[in-house]
C-alpha cells in the first residue's frame, strides 16, 4: 500500500528523522508513538507532501514513487489527512463541509446517520465550521468528513485530541469503517490506549524507529524508556533486546 525509504529530515544542524523505514498494508490500523517532539507528526506531514519536499529519502503509493508530487496530487490518490487542529472555514455550513459543496451526493438521512457516528446529533448539520464550535464539535466533523471521502490512506493526528476519553470507542469504530472500506490507516499518538486500537505500531525516539510491531509490546516499551526521556538519542535495551 504505502512504503518509507530512508526517511530524514532535519531543520538547520538539528536532525528531526533519521533513516525512516516501514512498510504498510490494506487494510489495516497502524500507530506510531512518540513523545511530543519526536518526529511523529513531521512524519506525518512527509507522507501528506506538506514539508516542502525538504526530506530525504523516498515515498512509494501502491507501486508508485509518489516523492515528488503536490499535497493535491497525493489527495487524488487517496492519501488524507485529520489535523490535531482541524481548520476553521467562516460562512461554509457542516452539511457543504461534508458533501464537498454537494459535489457528494448524500440525503440528509445519511449525513444525520455519519454524525452519530461521531457523536453529533442531527442539528449540526444547521451550523457552520468557524469559531462558534468548539475544538472537540470540529474535530468529530473532521472525522465524520473521512468516513464520507473513504480515503485510501487516513492519517489522524492525535485523534483524540480536544474530545473526551470516552471517545475511544468512537475512535476505533471510525478507524474499523475505514479499513472496511478498503482503507489504511495511521494514527499518530502518545497514549497508548489510542496505539493499542492498532493492528501494528512502532515507536519513534530521537527521530529513529526504536521499537515495532505488536502494539502492546511497543506501548509497553515506550512506557519503561520514554518516560522522562529527552529525546537523546542513547542506546536502549528492553527484556535484553536492543532497540
Amino acid at each position: 500500500m504505502l512504503e518509507l525509504k530512508n526517511i530524514n529530515f532535519k531543520t538547520g544542524s538539528r536532525k528531526i528523522l533519521e533513516d525512516i523505514s516501514y512498510s504498510f498494508g490494506k487494510s489495516k490500523i497502524y500507530a506510531v508513538l512518540g513523545n511530543n517532539g519526536v518526529g511523529k507528526s513531521t512524519l506525518a506531514r512527509i507522507i501528506m507532501g506538506l514539508d516542502g519536499y525538504n526530506h530525504g529519502g523516498k515515498i512509494y503509493f501502491e507501486g508508485q514513487n509518489i516523492t515528488n508530487m503536490s499535497v493535491t496530487e497525493r489527495a487524488k490518490l487517496g492519501i488524507t489527512m485529520a489535523w490535531q487542529e482541524p481548520a476553521r472555514f467562516e460562512g461554509l455550513g457542516v452539511k457543504e463541509y461534508l458533501t464537498l459543496g454537494k459535489r457528494i451526493d448524500l440525503s440528509e438521512n445519511e449525513l444525520i446517520e455519519i454524525l452519530n457516528l461521531v457523536g453529533l446529533n442531527p442539528f449540526y448539520l444547521h451550523r457552520n465550521v468557524d469559531k462558534t464550535l468548539s475544538g472537540g464539535e470540529r474535530k468529530r466533523i473532521e472525522l465524520a468528513s473521512l468516513i464520507i471521502l473513504k480515503p485510501k490512506f487516513a492519517i489522524f493526528d492525535e485523534p483524540d485530541s480536544g474530545i473526551d476519553m470516552m471517545s475511544n470507542i468512537m475512535i476505533e469504530r471510525i478507524f474499523k469503517i475505514i479499513t472496511a472500506n478498503g482503507g489504511t490507516v495511521l494514527s499518530i499518538t502518545h497514549r497508548e490506549e489510542i496505539a493499542e486500537i492498532a493492528d501494528e505500531a512502532f515507536l519513534i525516539c530521537s527521530g529513529k524507529i526504536k521499537a515495532a510491531g505488536n502494539p502492546k509490546k511497543v506501548s509497553e516499551v515506550y512506557k519503561t524508556t520514554c518516560d522522562n526521556c529527552s529525546h537523546i538519542n542513547v542506546p536502549v535495551e528492553f527484556n535484553g533486546v536492543k532497540l
